[in-house]
């Protein structure tokens, strides 16, 4: 009964902290007046259509993967206008991540000193830069990632070379490769570098068949995830839209990895240049990422697999990111997994004085209990005082343009809505409205398809408003008429959006 007891005091711990987290690093989170990050909303939006029927790529463009859509379509069903859902999504998706974090922590230090350690890692990751505004792909796969990292690390420091890795582990593997692999596949680096490292692990007992058996079982747990997905775009007739929207788009219209590109030497320069700028911008965790990989890369009686491994994992999924040639804020977030090897090596620490000294007051219920809630309160204040994001809490919905402009748009009986010249900037969000047109915001991909289309909308007066920023097309004019406009900065930039509605 004890042992019951204690597991569900560890969820409540766990759940807790991540509440707080995010209630705070998040601006989906009520103490915001919105998210309004566009990309956010545009994931919002497709979410809200795919659960009105419309089919994403063919229907409602954007170009990440389907889960994604999937789990804000459900943050949608919890609320159409704001973003409850989403921060609902988010606490469940960090208290995977803190559970995580803590199975990783106890394969190197004591129980009770990972307890109080784990909420203080995803603190450092969601307070970061690469965090951004809260809800981006990215953190999506983080759960994923983790509990990748923990089977890697778990299998090469307890079982290897004496034990396989387990057909149950490695299928779990696949299905957390494959769910990656259907939110944002950048980061499936990470887990070309766990096979890699496992294949290994039979290859140096000369078992080829193992190695190969064992990728076999791997990619059967990866297909898993695109089952569902297949059926679905299957059934609607959307195969390729699928293969266009998600795979095609992002490989040769995204990124830069075709034969124009940047040579060999000027492509790893260029690496090391968003290495060095990652290491500046996010250093709140990367001062636990140098550490941790070096501590773990070089301390004593690790098996050299086990040593590659660490630095495999760490290698691909940065490969895997920046290769493209792309860097946005958020794209860096997987890399802060990492920090919980500069966790461990602090926790080792912390035991080894506490032994020196002969301290065991950690040994007493209540200093533990103690000592972990004052974690959870030394990671809210360290995001609250270092995000980016907690000034926006001073901002008032009144205040802010979208707001003002939901008040113009609600006033029409069952609007619809283009958003040009930007991403979506949240208004079909806060006026509940599901697009209506494939190209229902400017793309920065394919560009002369996007504005034609929208031009095309805007000349045939397709849709009754039209929300765009700093600029829009001159035919404009000719349907319709200019209501409102308001401005809006972001950091240190002036924009302007105006709102347009068809003429009578």
């Amino acid at each position: 009964m004890k042992k019951i007891n204690w597991k569900y005091i560890k969820v409540g711990y766990f759940l807790l902290a991540a509440f707080l987290i995010i209630l705070f690093a998040s601006r989906s989170s009520f103490l915001y007046p919105c998210n309004n990050w566009n990309d956010a909303n545009s994931y919002f939006s497709v979410g809200k259509a795919l659960f009105n029927g419309k089919v994403p790529y063919r229907d409602v463009f954007d170009q990440k993967g389907m889960y994604l859509y999937f789990f804000y379509g459900l943050a949608y069903l919890v609320s159409h206008t704001t973003f409850a859902g989403v921060f609902l999504m988010e606490v469940i998706l960090a208290t995977f991540d803190i559970a995580g974090i803590c199975k990783i922590l106890k394969l190197f230090v004591k129980e009770k000193t990972a307890l109080i350690l784990t909420p203080m890692v995803l603190a450092v990751s969601f307070a970061s830069y690469s965090f951004y505004w809260g809800g981006c792909a990215e953190e999506v796969c983080l759960p994923f990632i983790i509990w990748g990292l923990y089977f890697s690390l778990a299998y090469f420091k307890n079982d290897y070379p004496d034990k396989e890795m387990p057909k149950r582990t490695l299928f779990i593997g696949g299905l957390l490769a494959g769910m990656v692999a259907n939110i944002k596949f950048t980061s499936l680096g990470f887990f070309f570098a766990w096979m890699m490292c496992v294949a290994f692990s039979f290859l140096v007992k000369k078992n080829f068949f193992g190695a190969v058996k064992a990728c076999l079982i791997f990619l059967a747990g990866m297909l898993i995830p695109f089952v569902p997905w297949f059926i679905y775009f299957a059934i609607h007739n959307a195969l390729y839209y699928w293969y266009w929207g998600y795979v095609w788009v992002n490989v040769f219209a995204y990124s830069n990895l075709n034969n124009e590109g940047p040579s060999l030497f000027e492509r790893i320069y260029i690496l090391a240049k968003i290495l060095y700028w990652l290491i500046i911008q996010n250093f709140g965790y990367f001062v636990f990422i140098i550490p941790g990989v070096l501590a773990f890369f070089f301390g004593k009686g690790k098996k050299i697999l086990e040593r590659f491994n660490i630095l495999a994992l760490c290698f691909f999924l940065f490969i895997g990111i920046y290769i493209g040639g792309l860097q946005l804020p958020y794209y860096a977030l997987p890399l802060s997994v990492f920090a919980v090897l500069g966790f461990a090596l602090l926790g080792r620490i912390i035991e080894w004085i506490l032994k020196k000294t002969g301290m065991v007051f950690l040994k007493k219920s209540a200093v533990l209990v103690t000592l972990s809630f004052l974690s959870i309160v030394v990671s809210t204040c360290f995001i609250y005082f270092t995000s980016m994001n907690t000034p926006f809490m001073k901002e008032k919905r009144e205040d802010m343009f979208l707001y003002k402009f939901k008040e113009i748009v609600e006033q029409e009986e069952n609007p619809t809505l283009l958003n040009i010249s930007c991403l979506d900037a949240g208004l079909y969000t806060v006026c509940d409205i599901v697009p209506t047109c494939q190209w229902f915001q400017t793309q920065t991909v394919i560009m002369e398809t996007v504005l034609g289309e929208q031009e095309r909308y805007i000349r045939e007066g397709l849709i009754s408003f039209i929300i765009a920023r700093d600029e829009y097309p001159q035919a404009i004019w000719e349907r319709y008429e200019l209501v409102a406009q308001e401005p809006w900065y972001h950091e240190g930039t002036e924009f302007t959006y105006y709102l347009f509605k068809r003429k009578e």
